[in-house]
């Protein structure tokens, strides 16, 4: 491990504070517990952020705490930043791997909601998913009390509103099913499916207060046309939906908060820039200007609007704003889709997966030829293992009548009812019998989720494991490997444990975690205009996240309130695992863990804290693989904190490194 800079933070000048807002927010009403607002913008790039485009992100920043040194947790994918945010722990402690990951038996196995045994890599950006998690794992899969949770129980109202799966995240026991099915919970829960079937229940007064402001009780739909791969995708921004949020956010739920004097600790999580982002129809299948189009930049005005309604709410009562805390953060940051070119000259993978010709049930050709299909990583190690490859999330009838998963083979020109020609979400079985049981018989199970994807052995053999590095280490998609540390060091990847993956958590960690590749198509400015490898449904030229670029980790992060220092910016490193314990802090919360992998109280952003903050920056090199590649880890320490910059193979036989946008 070598060091290589070493920092200290200063504190920035005091600037003249003339806002009306601010001004207001000076402390407490006497004997008055703190309240906080978290506020999370899905997939909000801090280089987004500026007057012109997002003037209330932008006024928040410059007139409260501007983190300028921010961190999302790789894998940089929504719910796993979500369980960081609500718990304080890394991902090692809190299983949430990813969006996708595999839990060991199939999903829905107890049939709870009233749903047959489905997936063993199941998609949990998913009320019902996330309640099922719960039942398997003891109640409470994260297996760590959150800060939603935890106000709740010492007496606080709570609520989470807005995207499924991270908003229920914050309060996730809340979810655990009671004779099969959601009870009401203690808490307040609004997101996609509230009002539907599926969807968690109301209290009769949240109803009522919903009626009263002649709001649905239903949340309205998504209206975004994700495209194809010959038809854009969507030109708008996600309004309708997320006005409804709003409205039951600072018309209903704040206000009978407010009635009942006691304090709050609540949650808006917006869909926008992140769905819009991915959804956008500017650049079908071209790199340029991807997600830098006038779509992406209407979600991001979207989301500053959204922010408005919420500061107007607190600042139209002094009293709320004297003594509200706000901390502004995004899940994760954001680059472009590329499913052909592997380098900003252009080339094209050489994927096995990509030689193939695929079509839809129609006949009518999905993936664009010599272009990577959703699925490739399964598919690419099932033909190097030369093992069969079956799709976990498509069943067929087998030969004695039972149902099996589906049998997958890329060479075949069309589906057909007995063979799939890709998995249809990227997840995969390889080897074994493709039948479903509580425990599979695979060799290797892959959770595909766009910018990295997930590997599991269950049989931990590691001669499979060194295999399956060492084809990894020569794919032109691959921009970094981590194994886990049980197999010891392997040639061309870094441990799980240095990106903190490796902890207390029930849910299975993944044997290998693969960073695809990112480049960038402006070297001027190589975060904001960041490209990477995608393993997933969205098209060349549309959006993802999920990656080890700096594009991906540097998410927007600020705060404001009482409790928060005037105009400073802190360049310490910051990450989403730091918001619980500095907000538990503020509220003066007991909080109980069970794992180690903690963040840390931003002492340096509170009002009275420490001017300065020691940090340490570091890289981690792999030992080279076999053709020279070597996953190289940048990162930066505070104790035992570690905040992950990006993570990029290195050539050791070519000399060549540069860090991964």
């Amino acid at each position: 491990m070598k060091k290589v800079l070493l920092m200290l933070v200063t504190a920035a000048a005091a600037w003249p504070v003339y806002s009306t807002f601010f001004l207001r927010l000076r402390g407490p009403a006497a004997g008055r517990t703190r309240n906080v607002v978290i506020v999370v913008f899905d997939g909000l790039r801090a280089g987004s952020v500026n007057a012109t485009e997002a003037p209330t992100m932008n006024w928040i920043r410059t007139h409260g705490v501007s983190f300028i040194n921010s961190h999302s947790l790789f894998p940089t994918f929504t719910t796993a930043n979500a369980s960081a945010i609500a718990t304080g722990h890394y991902l090692g402690d809190t299983g949430d791997f990813s969006n996708t990951f595999y839990i060991g038996q199939p999903i829905f196995l107890s049939g709870n909601f009233g749903r047959t045994p489905g997936t063993y890599s199941p998609y949990i950006e998913n009320d019902s998913v996330l309640g099922d998690l719960d039942a398997i794992f003891n109640g409470n899969y994260l297996d760590e009390v959150t800060l939603l949770s935890a106000a709740r129980r010492q007496g606080f109202n709570t609520a989470a509103v807005g995207k499924m799966g991270p908003a229920a995240i914050q309060d996730v026991s809340q979810l655990n099913p009671v004779e099969g099915k959601f009870p009401t919970p203690q808490t307040v829960l609004i997101d996609d499916e509230t009002g539907t079937a599926d969807g968690v229940p109301l209290s009769p007064q949240i109803i009522s207060g919903l009626q009263k402001q002649g709001l649905p009780t239903a949340t309205p739909a998504r209206n975004q046309p994700t495209g194809n791969n010959a038809t854009p995708g969507t030109t708008s921004a996600n309004v309708e939906q997320q006005a409804f949020f709003l409205n039951a956010f600072t018309r209903v739920v704040l206000p009978m908060f407010k009635e009942t004097g006691k304090p709050f600790a609540v949650l808006y999580w917006s869909r926008d820039p992140d769905g819009t982002q991915h959804f956008q129809g500017d650049s079908l299948n071209k790199l340029v200007p991807g997600i830098n189009g006038p779509t992406s930049k209407a979600g991001l005005k979207n989301a500053d609007n959204n922010l408005k309604q919420i500061l107007d709410y607190i600042n139209g009562d002094p009293e709320l704003a004297a003594n509200t805390d706000i901390f502004i953060t995004a899940d994760h940051g954001f680059a472009t889709i590329s499913k052909y070119d592997v380098d900003a000259a252009g080339h094209g993978t050489t994927s096995y997966s990509a030689k193939w010709v695929y079509k839809d049930a129609k006949g009518r050709q999905e993936v664009n030829n010599g272009f990577l299909p959703q699925g490739f990583l399964a598919i690419d190690i099932a033909h190097e293992l030369d093992l069969p490859l079956f799709d976990p999330d498509v069943q067929i009838n087998g030969p004695d009548g039972k149902k099996v998963f589906l049998p997958v083979d890329p060479t075949i020109a069309q589906q057909n009812a007995s063979m799939g020609q890709r998995p249809v979400t990227g997840n995969g079985l390889i080897g074994g019998t493709g039948r479903i049981a509580k425990q599979t018989d695979a060799s290797v199970v892959v959770s595909a989720n766009g910018g990295s994807d997930l590997i599991y052995l269950p049989l931990h053999d590691p001669v499979t494991t060194k295999k399956i590095v060492a084809f990894l280490a020569r794919q032109d998609y691959v921009g970094g490997i981590f194994v886990d540390d049980d197999y010891g060091i392997i040639p061309g990847a870094l441990p799980i444990s240095a990106i903190r993956l490796a902890g207390s958590s029930k849910v299975p960690r993944p044997s290998i975690v693969v960073a695809f590749k990112t480049f960038a198509t402006d070297a001027k400015d190589p975060v904001m205009n960041a490209v990477q490898i995608t393993d997933y449904s969205l098209q060349h030229g549309q959006g993802m996240h999920g990656s080890f670029g700096r594009s991906n980790t540097f998410n927007f992060m600020a705060a404001i309130g009482p409790d928060f220092k005037k105009q400073f910016v802190d360049r310490a490193p910051i990450s989403n695992a730091d918001i619980q314990p500095t907000l538990a802090k503020i509220l003066g919360l007991r909080v109980a863990s069970n794992g180690k992998l903690t963040g840390r109280i931003l002492e340096e952003a509170l009002a009275g804290g420490p001017d300065s903050t020691l940090f340490k920056s570091h890289l981690a090199i792999a030992r080279p693989a076999a053709d020279g590649r070597a996953t190289v880890l940048s990162y930066q320490q505070i104790g035992e904190q570690v905040y992950f910059d990006w993570a990029c193979f290195e050539n050791k036989s070519r000399g060549t490194q540069v860090m991964c946008p």
